[in-house]
């Protein structure tokens, strides 16, 4: 059994600030050597989050007018009345989606589909330097 990670940081502009991550996690597998197995990324922090979907235009403006709904950014949150930085609907935002995924590894590469790619997203009211952390076990 092989395991093998890695680190690195994104910088995210502010609400819904998103980056295609695909390639790298597909960098990631190609490195660690592993033909059959499962990788696991996380994006640390508790106002972000990571996910799949199609990552064109109108797929995340749909996700994003999704989130506005579930979280509306000007809700009221107790969160905002505890802590006063206005950014309650980013937490909550960021338990609905999750900040971590696993990912299926066969014949060395992502078992995705054809139009589905791995998206980190900032949800916090104010850019922010995302980590994330990829971590893949398998057999080479």
């Amino acid at each position: 059994m092989t395991a093998y990670s890695h680190r690195w940081t994104l910088d995210l502009p502010e609400e819904f600030g998103h980056a295609d991550v695909t390639p790298q996690l597909a960098e990631v597998v190609a490195a660690s050597g592993v033909r059959t197995g499962m990788l696991t990324v996380h994006l640390t922090g508790s106002t972000g989050a990571v996910t799949t979907i199609e990552y064109e235009s109108g797929a995340l403006a749909d996700l994003g007018r999704a989130l506005e709904r579930l979280a509306p950014t000007r809700g009221d949150y107790a969160h905002n009345a505890r802590w006063g930085d206005g950014n309650g609907f980013s937490h909550v935002r960021s338990a609905l989606l999750k900040t971590g995924l696993a990912i299926p590894v066969i014949d060395g590469r992502l078992a995705l589909g054809t139009w589905q790619q791995v998206v980190a997203l900032n949800l916090d009211n104010r850019p922010r330097s995302r980590e994330l952390v990829a971590v893949v076990v398998g057999e080479g």
